[in-house]
């Protein structure tokens, strides 16, 4: 009798911890910046935001516009919409090209701290949150 008691109590203590792999929550309604240096002769470097309803604002080297993260656990699938360009390098530009190529192919998602880390097939873009 004594064991079932121990036994029981044993496994609500269990199920009450949370996994030792949880995965951390989804920075919602936070700027994300890509860890990347400025490019030569500007200051930006790209900035996504996820609000709670899976809208996003992207913010690239030039261009700019909204899109859609659909998030289920450490899954993440990120819709890019239409992109308002701005006056560009042609090396900016193929930067974002490039931005919007890996945002389209990204898979999973993982927070370590204050960086995030978007991953997919081919591709691993890393982003840390804003400090202002």
């Amino acid at each position: 009798m004594c064991f079932a008691r121990v036994a029981i109590i044993g496994s609500l203590l269990a199920a009450a911890a949370p996994p030792a792999s949880a995965q951390a929550e989804f920075p919602y309604d936070r700027d994300l910046v890509f860890d990347a240096r400025p490019m030569r002769g500007g200051k930006r470097v790209p900035i996504l935001s996820i609000d709670g309803s899976g809208r996003a604002q992207i913010d690239l080297w030039c261009k700019r516009g909204q899109g859609e993260a659909i998030i289920a656990g450490d899954s993440i699938t990120i819709l890019v919409g239409a992109m308002r360009e701005e006056a560009c390098t042609a090396e900016r530009a193929q930067a974002d090209e490039e931005m919007i190529a890996a945002l389209g192919q990204v898979t999973s998602w993982s927070l370590r701290g204050e960086t995030m880390t978007l991953s997919g097939a081919t591709t691993s873009l890393r982003f840390r949150a804003a400090s202002n």
